[in-house]
């Protein structure tokens, strides 16, 4: 099993908040599992609730489905509503008054609150019952996190679970650092993929996840668009990762290298649908001078690396692009708010104006990431490995350009131990970053 301390110490810190707790994230990284087998064990185990205090119900499962089929009995458990079987929301909170009748206070571990006809109405009338702790999962193809926090009016806590960090995975896994980081790169943090005997079987995995569960929820949710467009644009941004987009280089793209006419707005709305399914991020660029956001171009970094080569049949595995991704998501497992960097500067040439001085020309230089919270702020650079001066100068130099005093850090995959540069610059390999919660202010 895999543990997700970080994600149930959320789900106890929010106990008896007089909130829905949602666990939102991408398909297949566990949700259910932490909902329905980590919590609930935790209730029984570490608070000695009495089990019969403890709901579960998963609105996907058939079994639990049947339990409704006795209240109102001249009325259909489900129903079809726009293309989607819906549960009767009156059976529902019939079964739910009856078997919590004999009162006291009760948990409600409700899976899949989507496939429930007038979930949000039902939820929000459970915050009306002071004996009630309501605690939900949804599917992302038709309860986003736009929704969540909206639907609610600002009564949901929401706690968005990202897939197996590497920490996560090592700690289930059997084998030696160096090894579990090789996997992980290849196949990412999704527990099913992970948990599948050899290579071949994750591949399979990992493959038909994005075929039979991520490009399906995106045609039932957007059923009138072009899937072969959406699933083209999904392939072409995912061997993109790490370099800048825009729309309209990529419409351009399609129509010179593919022979096929998808509009720069139709790539929009599909990255907006695909950061909606939690599937990737949009990452803006931070001007680092001048204090605010560059629209366009953006880069785009996915929730996990694995179902990122999977979109790709796993023939695009550019170990550069991966690793800086990972750190993006690690980042953002501790909590940070992380942009790219833009530092613009003037740099002297060879050239003399008419009046004999030098003349500057203005450049721009990228930091890979600016990551914040709280207080704090860290300028990162990601690279592979350092193992020239000319390379060493292409990643030192944006971070020179930097005339503020947060902390400046390199993590290099292949590296020594972590050191100080005679600049100040902590460099970090990658390993030592990713197993060492604290490691950027070591």
């Amino acid at each position: 099993m895999f543990r997700r301390d970080v994600y149930l110490n959320k789900l106890i810190e929010g106990e008896n908040n007089n909130l829905i707790k949602v666990i939102t994230g991408i398909r297949r990284c566990g949700k259910s599992f932490l909902l329905n087998d980590i919590f609930y064990s935790y209730l029984i185990k570490e608070r000695n609730i009495d089990p019969r205090h403890i709901v579960r119900f998963a609105f996907d499962n058939e079994e639990d489905i049947m339990k409704l089929d006795s209240y109102f009995p001249n009325k259909p458990t489900t129903r079809k509503v726009n293309g989607q079987y819906l549960i009767d929301s009156r059976k529902f909170l019939s079964y739910i008054a009856d078997i919590t009748k004999e009162g006291g206070f009760y948990y409600l571990l409700l899976d899949e609150i989507q496939n429930l006809e007038n979930f949000v109405r039902v939820l929000n009338s459970f915050l009306y019952k002071e004996n009630f702790d309501v605690y939900v999962t949804g599917s992302n193809s038709r309860f986003l996190s736009s929704e969540v926090d909206t639907e609610f009016g600002g009564r949901g806590y929401r706690i968005h679970l990202l897939p197996l960090s590497f920490n996560e995975y090592l700690a289930g896994s059997n084998i030696n650092k160096r090894d579990a980081l090789d996997e992980y790169i290849r196949y990412g943090g999704i527990p099913l993929v992970q948990l599948q005997s050899n290579d071949t079987n994750k591949v399979n995995q990992a493959i038909s996840i994005v075929k039979e569960t991520y490009f399906k929820d995106l045609e039932d949710r957007h059923p009138t668009s072009n899937k072969n467009n959406f699933e083209e644009t999904l392939r072409v941004i995912a061997s993109m990762i790490s370099t800048k987009i825009n729309p309209a280089r990529i419409e351009n793209t399609f129509k010179s290298k593919y022979h096929l006419n998808i509009l720069s707005e139709s790539i929009n709305d599909y990255i907006k649908w695909f950061e909606e399914a939690y599937l990737l991020s949009k990452v803006l660029r931070f001007d680092i001078k001048g204090r605010g956001y560059i629209a366009t171009p953006y880069k785009i970094y996915f929730e996990d690396l694995g179902i990122r080569n999977a979109i790709l049949n796993f023939r695009d595995i550019d170990e550069t692009d991966l690793i800086e991704n990972l750190v993006y998501n690690e980042l953002r497992y501790r909590g940070f708010n992380v942009d790219v960097g833009s530092i613009k500067f003037s740099s002297k040439t060879d050239r003399l104006d008419k009046n004999n001085k030098p003349i500057y020309i203005e450049s721009d230089a990228e930091v890979d990431f600016v990551a914040n919270k709280g207080s704090k702020t860290y300028y990162i650079q990601v690279a592979l490995e350092i193992n020239n001066e000319e390379k060493k100068n292409q990643e030192y130099r944006p971070l020179r350009k930097i005339n503020d005093s947060f902390k400046k850090i390199i993590i290099v995959k292949n590296d020594s131990k972590p050191f100080y540069t005679n600049e100040g610059f902590l460099r970090i390999n990658l390993l030592d970053f990713l197993t060492d919660i604290n490691s950027l202010d070591l």
